[in-house]
């Protein structure tokens, strides 16, 4: 009998799910109104503030993982509680929840069997000045720096298919740095009126 996800250890999480880059593909952002317009027909409208496909996916012809991430972003009377029922009732898991600022992180596709065609992470979190809407847009309008940043990860890539948390924080500095200078050149475009 096979183990459930949440039965395994982080090690035979990253063997079951390893870090697979691929060439964009043009149906991402499809994937993404697809699912944006699912999440909308399950929660309470009023409460959410922004939806934006953000990460590599969102980004044409950059290599990433073949994940559509979602930051869903509410306003303060949203029922926090509520939302996390609803979205577990629609088939999203919760992978990692922080208080410090409030952000939950779901996922799906994630099956027994390894990935699904579809594989979404959902970020939800206040509506706030997000850094990750900087990078995505600093990586759109620079393509020179997104071509940099697909390099970085392809050599991580090679070392570390199989550790994900050591992926993702490899690349931290980079992303740290293009979304600072993003700050400073968009002029806090994200930031709450």
């Amino acid at each position: 009998m096979k183990k459930q996800l949440s039965e395994m250890t982080a090690e035979e999480l990253w063997s079951l799910f390893p870090v697979i880059l691929k060439e964009h593909n043009p149906q991402y952002k499809c994937w993404f109104e697809e699912e944006k317009q699912n999440i909308l027909n399950v929660v309470n409208r009023n409460e959410i503030v922004r939806i934006n496909h953000i990460g590599s996916s969102a980004v044409a012809g950059l290599v990433s993982k073949p994940t559509i991430d979602i930051l869903v972003e509410i306003d303060g009377c949203c029922d926090v509680t509520t939302l996390i029922k609803t979205l577990n009732e629609s088939g999203w898991g919760i992978m990692q929840q922080e208080s410090d600022p409030m952000k939950i992180k779901f996922c799906k596709g994630y099956t027994s069997d390894g990935f699904s065609e579809k594989v979404y992470h959902l970020h939800v979190g206040y509506y706030g000045d997000w850094s990750e809407l900087y990078f995505r847009d600093y990586l759109i309008d620079n393509p020179n720096v997104a071509a940099e940043y697909g390099k970085i990860k392809l050599s991580l890539f090679e070392k570390l298919e199989h550790d994900r948390d050591a992926y993702t924080k490899a690349k931290s500095e980079f992303v740290v740095k293009c979304s600072n200078a993003a700050k400073q050149e968009y002029h806090n475009r994200y930031k709450p009126r």
